[in-house]
């Protein structure tokens, strides 16, 4: 079977090429280029990333490409990432990515190869039936960046990893002699890279500075624009020591007054939320039935523990959320993950 993978460079998805290969299937390994950008040192990582690639692929022996997503990814997830910025919420750019990058143009690419099959590295399984299961490993499922793909391309896509735990992973490489046995991680935002995030943003977004206020409206600080901030947020506030001296968290974003609303002390009810609401809601395999409450599980944030709640689709679109314990910081323009079991059910953008 032809299967393309796609490779970033780094021991996930260099690994799921081994087993594939290994397990006599005609594999392709593929390098997304989804941003051009130097980062503030002048250094692009997608050329050492690709060089990796190569160097992992010519040992593997299977052929490989580049293929550059720049202008899709523009289109398609940065321009409303910065959207969603501008709005005073705090968007996941990583969901978007897999379902209109990965799972979608390079899906059109890989099939373009006559591929049957794509291939990540990934931490999630499926069942054939065009299920999304949780990974194997608890501390690596990613299951959460995946609910918003569809059963058809969960259909066409395999995940050889998904049932190793992230040590496996590493070990395997390693017996391979792979030259990314003990690459680091990515982490944060794919084309922020390490970059400082403020500086980054404030390229394309004009920050508009404005008072720190309490619930009350006293004034304890200043910000340096809204969009730099997110619900639960209590570093980099520079007010510390205020007050009755504990730390200030963010609580809201006034953005009609342009003002930052903070209160003090980690278990302020007002950190709190036991209901939310979510838009944009997708489902992988069937919606839940409309006016129905469900009893299922949830995250609000990416590796957070299941958290119990009842579920309910409303006639209007919306999901509504009531969760069993008060969940902290739940944060507009975030995902709300539904499952059943090992199950990804699908999920929506918190409002």
């Amino acid at each position: 079977m032809r299967i393309v993978v796609g490779m970033s460079g780094g021991v996930d998805s260099s690994v799921a090429a081994l087993l594939l290969k290994e397990q006599g299937h005609e594999v392709i390994g593929v390098f997304m280029n989804n941003w051009d950008e130097q980062d503030e040192n002048g250094v692009c990582t997608a050329e050492s990333d690709w060089q990796d690639v190569q160097r992992v692929c010519e040992l593997i022996g299977i052929p490989y490409y580049s293929v550059n997503f720049a202008k899709e990814y523009w289109d398609r997830v940065f321009t409303l990432f910065l959207n969603e910025y501008r709005a005073g919420r705090t968007p996941n750019p990583d969901v978007l990515c897999n379902r209109e990058i990965k799972f979608k143009a390079f899906l059109d690419y890989a099939r373009s190869l006559m591929a049957v099959r794509m291939a990540t590295g990934h931490f999630v399984r499926t069942n054939g039936l065009g299920d999304l299961l949780k990974g194997v490993d608890p501390n690596k499922d990613q299951s959460y960046f995946l609910y918003m793909l569809k059963a058809e391309q969960l259909l066409q896509s395999v995940f050889p990893v998904g049932g190793m735990t992230k040590a496996e992973v590493r070990q395997r490489a390693k017996k391979a002699g792979l030259p990314v046995s003990e690459k680091k991680d990515s982490t944060g935002v794919c084309f922020i890279g390490e970059r400082r995030f403020k500086q980054f943003l404030a390229q394309y977004l004009p920050a508009q500075p404005g008072d720190i206020v309490l619930p009350d409206g006293t004034v304890v600080g200043r910000h340096d624009g809204l969009m730099y901030y997110t619900i639960g947020q209590r570093r980099g506030l520079g007010i510390g020591g205020g007050g009755d001296g504990r730390r200030y968290f963010v609580v809201d974003k006034d953005l009609a007054r342009n003002r930052l609303v903070v209160v003090q002390g980690e278990d302020d009810a007002r950190l709190y939320r036991g209901e939310c609401e979510c838009e944009q809601v997708t489902f992988i395999r069937q919606a839940l039935p409309v006016d129905t409450p469900c009893r299922l599980t949830a995250k609000v944030r990416y590796r957070q523990p299941d958290q119990a709640c009842t579920a309910e689709l409303g006639g209007d679109g919306l999901l509504r959320l009531t969760f069993d314990e008060p969940q902290r910081a739940v944060t507009p323009g975030q995902s709300t993950v539904l499952y059943d079991g090992e199950v990804c059910l699908g999920g929506g953008i918190i409002r």
